[in-house]
């Protein structure tokens, strides 16, 4: 199968809606970052009922996220999940402001976006002392200032997501020449970066 170059984008605000609920998006993470799970397995991880999981999974698979697996069953009563994209997804705030709804879903995904992230960094530095010095070490959080126009922050952020997918890349080739997990010092990273206009 072709690699995906691009980035598949929501435009549609019914899509977009499916991750105004929190749990939906702890749940696309956790099946992004397995790769491919069943609801039982999901349902464990976030201490939830699996009827419960098995709904928000439906509501995701309508709208194109994820897709089922049938090729990882080993059991008929199984039912196993896939992220549709293996570059996630992603939305233009731009596409949904013409009307008052739209900005709201807008606003609602992006601070549910903003708070499961942080949640992941506090739980990092929460246990970061857990971690080996190489893996504190390489650990980093930044802040940059510079002046630029809307033209020019834009093209930081093609220049950003082309560098980070090199090394997503680069991950999933290790992966596919037989390096398993961290038994080969590989982890998953957390990643968070963002580009915004403000007046001091």
């Amino acid at each position: 199968m072709a690699k995906e170059t691009t980035t598949p984008t929501i435009t549609d605000l019914a899509a977009l809606k499916v991750f105004a609920h929190p749990l939906r998006i702890e749940l696309y993470r956790r099946l992004f970052t397995a790769r491919s799970a069943t609801a039982s397995q999901l349902a464990e991880q976030v201490d939830e009922a699996v009827s419960l999981v098995s709904y928000h999974l439906r509501r995701m698979a309508a709208h194109g996220f994820i897709v089922e697996a049938p090729e990882l069953s080993t059991d008929a009563r199984e039912r196993w999940w896939k992220p549709a994209s293996e570059r996630g997804w992603s939305f233009r705030s731009s596409d949904f402001m013409g009307d008052p709804e739209g900005a709201a879903v807008v606003g609602q995904v992006t601070r549910q976006l903003l708070t499961a992230r942080a949640e992941r960094y506090a739980a990092y530095l929460d246990q970061q002392s857990a971690w080996p010095k190489e893996w504190t070490d390489a650990a980093f959080t930044a802040e940059y200032l510079p002046r630029l126009t809307a033209a020019e922050l834009a093209e930081l952020n093609e220049e950003m997501h082309a560098l980070v997918r090199r090394w997503e890349e680069r991950g999933r080739a290790a992966e596919e020449a037989g390096e398993t997990g961290n038994t080969a010092g590989r982890e998953q990273v957390a990643l968070h970066l963002y580009g915004f206009p403000y007046r001091p």
